[in-house]
């Protein structure tokens, strides 16, 4: 685990998934009289991948849990503990991904409407939607925004991914000027009624660091309170600013850098952009049309 969180510098959440598929493994190791993780072969690997089809697990769930095993197994061998990793030739395909959900231009306009108050929390509030719109960037790396990430000569803001990787990312004049009421209005205001002292860019009603938590509830009330049915999930932001640069003619590579992605392959399941665009496209490219 430490090499998980010093070496590969995984997130919080991620460790935690490989600590419990780990421990899943061994305990059911323990349960059927063979207890000893370091002598097992395939054919225990394939009675547990039957123990896991009988619990009937998902196949996404099955595939992360053999990657999680999978990836022990090979530190293991790394470190000279054990000579062949049993999961090697293990190879599970994943269920047929689903196409990212996101917001219409018209539904963000509705979103943004519920920030328009005057109070501090409107101000920040705003701020989070704008930049969350505007760049793309996960919850919890907006979470982890600090002062020094923010170049507000050039809108340009450094945000630190995951495994610890660093990108630049642009935002727009909405953004902008967003924080900058934000800073002045909210943030400075929240921080001398507190007496807090905290370099955060985004902070609570108590004006301590906001959580990945804190904002997914912030933007959760703001769906509430709109005139929106739909739901909200940590990426569905993410989604509409990939998808919308798409839809405005944004090459699949930018959209890549902009996001953060070490490969292409993941930035390409937003190729499914919006059937209208889908429609448009074949309109006034296809011959026959």
């Amino acid at each position: 685990m430490r090499y998980l969180n010093v070496e590969r510098q995984y997130s919080k959440q991620t460790q935690i998934a490989y600590d419990g598929d780990i421990h899943d493994f061994i305990r059911f190791l323990s349960e059927t009289g063979s207890s000893d993780y370091l002598n097992i072969d395939t054919k225990d690997v394939r009675i547990y991948l039957a123990y896991l089809h009988d619990r009937e697990y998902s196949r996404n769930t099955i595939s992360r849990k053999i990657s999680s095993l999978r990836s022990f197994y090979q530190f293991l061998v790394k470190n000279d503990i054990l000579g062949e990793n049993p999961f090697t030739y293990i190879d599970l395909k994943r269920g047929q991904q689903r196409l990212p959900t996101f917001f219409y231009e018209k539904e963000m306009e509705s979103l943004f409407a519920q920030t328009n108050g005057h109070k501090p929390l409107d101000y920040r509030n705003k701020a989070l939607l704008e930049l969350l719109y505007g760049t793309g960037i996960r919850v919890s790396e907006c979470a982890n925004i600090k002062l020094t990430d923010l170049d507000t000569t050039h809108d340009i803001l450094l945000v630190k991914g995951k495994g610890g990787k660093e990108r630049y990312v642009p935002f727009g004049s909405f953004a902008a000027n967003s924080l900058r009421e934000y800073m002045t209005s909210s943030r400075s205001v929240l921080m001398a009624n507190y007496q807090k002292q905290h370099d955060y860019l985004f902070i609570n009603h108590y004006a301590d660091p906001i959580t990945p938590r804190g904002i997914q509830y912030i933007l959760k009330k703001l769906i509430e309170n709109s005139s929106l049915t739909t739901g909200l999930h940590p990426h569905k932001l993410r989604h509409t600013f990939a998808t919308h640069l798409l839809n405005n003619g944004a090459d699949m590579r930018t959209v890549q850098e902009l996001l953060g992605h070490a490969s292409l392959s993941s930035t390409q399941i937003y190729t499914h952009v919006t059937t209208d665009t889908l429609q448009k496209n074949y309109r006034d490219f296809h011959p026959r049309a």
